[in-house]
């Protein structure tokens, strides 16, 4: 049995006065159409502010869809801001959902703040788990488990530092490059080391590429935190076991994610996140290390993530105890549900098909865990087109974007 979670109660300091008029998300895909979902089940209106995938947008609970130039432009503040005054948004939540959307609201917190209600840290706070160097600085002086990475600031250096192989190239944040598309690159001797660490430094610039040590084992090892936070404390949480993803080794995206039980996560996390004063929405990524047991933490998401609809499935909606939470609602304690996952379908069937035909994974084992999947990346009975046009949305970005190679 999981234990019931911890909630905390709302700060008496608290800036929210009254109910919001609705929500404002910025970019994502499949975690912002959960989210979208979980807050429309409340009639909360949703504005859709994205540059990139169209799939939220075809949810019944976008309220409005609005396309910009995107968080990298210049502009990308001023644009947030006059739509603000010329919509009525003044007051809405603010909930960034993409890597970079998050960057650009909280570097300019004090001015989207002044408008709109934003729930993230400013960038001062937020950086320390953002940039995985800050992060596995902050989580060395924490104590924390962290893969061992290596400081690498030249090619040169790079071609004369003696590292331990397997190793792994990751980008310091995510992005639109290839590299950052990739999310990690595999390389098993020198020659492809240096041959990845040129191609990643050309796209992404040497001082955002990160090299680190290539813990092993696959999904079973792969684990997370996931969570709301309000004003440095949490408000509901639980953990999850990321078991499949795709591509197998390196997932670009999660595909099969569980329910479990790991206190010692829970405590990791905290820790972390209690050191920056967190305030909103966070996943907490960290891989089992099979040579001495410990909980390594890889990366932080201040956002929605992929697997989000298995929160509301799990009997945690953290979308709407946000909502509850910036309307100045009380509220209460809930129970994790066991035996609940999440599956995006569409990439889980070659995830799947992938382990099956290496040995790691057999047939009945696959079927047996449909019974537990409670939440869909995309279909929903009660919002169905989003699922209906993924399956093309999916091959058409593998095309342009994996086999054409287009941005």
């Amino acid at each position: 049995m999981l234990p019931q979670l911890e909630m905390a109660q709302l700060e008496m300091d608290d800036p929210v006065s009254s109910r919001p008029a609705g929500v404002v998300i910025l970019g994502g895909a499949h975690g912002t159409l959960a989210l979208a979902r979980s807050l429309g089940a409340r009639k909360v209106p949703v504005w859709l502010v994205s540059s990139d995938t169209p799939l939220p947008r075809f949810s019944r609970y976008a309220h409005r869809t609005i396309t910009w130039p995107g968080p990298r432009e210049e502009g990308a503040v001023a644009f947030l801001l006059e739509l603000a005054a010329t919509s009525g948004l003044q007051g809405f939540v603010l909930i960034p959902s993409g890597d970079a959307e998050v960057g650009l609201v909280s570097q300019a917190f004090d001015q989207l703040s002044a408008v709109f209600d934003v729930v993230l840290p400013p960038w001062e706070r937020l950086k320390w788990v953002c940039e995985k160097p800050l992060l596995y600085r902050r989580a060395r002086e924490l104590g924390l488990a962290v893969p061992l990475t290596y400081e690498l600031g030249s090619l040169e250096q790079a071609a004369t530092t003696e590292l331990r192989f397997p190793v792994v190239l990751k980008p310091n944040m995510g992005g639109r490059s290839r590299f950052a598309r990739a999310k990690a690159v595999l390389a098993d001797n020198q020659e492809k080391f240096l041959s990845a660490y040129t191609w990643a430094a050309e796209q992404v610039g040497i001082e955002n590429v990160v090299v680190q040590e290539m813990i092993p084992g696959g999904g079973e090892s792969q684990f997370s935190y996931a969570a709301l936070w309000n004003r440095g404390k949490p408000v509901a949480e639980f953990t999850a076991r990321r078991t499949r993803q795709f591509p197998v080794d390196f997932g670009y995206t999660s595909t099969f994610v569980e329910i479990v039980d790991e206190p010692q996560l829970v405590e990791a996390a905290r820790l972390l996140l209690r050191s920056i004063g967190h305030h909103g929405l966070v996943e907490v990524e960290f891989k089992r290390d099979a040579r001495d047991g410990s909980m390594k933490i890889l990366d932080v998401n201040p956002r929605p993530w992929t697997w989000f609809g298995l929160a509301a499935a799990a009997g945690v909606d953290l979308g709407a105890i946000l909502w509850a939470v910036r309307s100045g609602e009380r509220v209460e304690a809930v129970s994790v549900r066991p035996n609940t996952s999440w599956m995006y379908l569409v990439r889980d069937v070659v995830a799947a098909a992938k382990l099956i035909t290496g040995g790691r994974l057999n047939i009945p084992a696959y079927l047996r865990a449909f019974g537990s999947v409670r939440a869909w990346a995309t279909f929903s009975a009660g919002d169905p087109v989003p699922g209906l046009i993924d399956i093309p949305l999916t091959g058409w970005r593998v095309l342009t974007r994996r086999i054409l190679r287009i941005r």
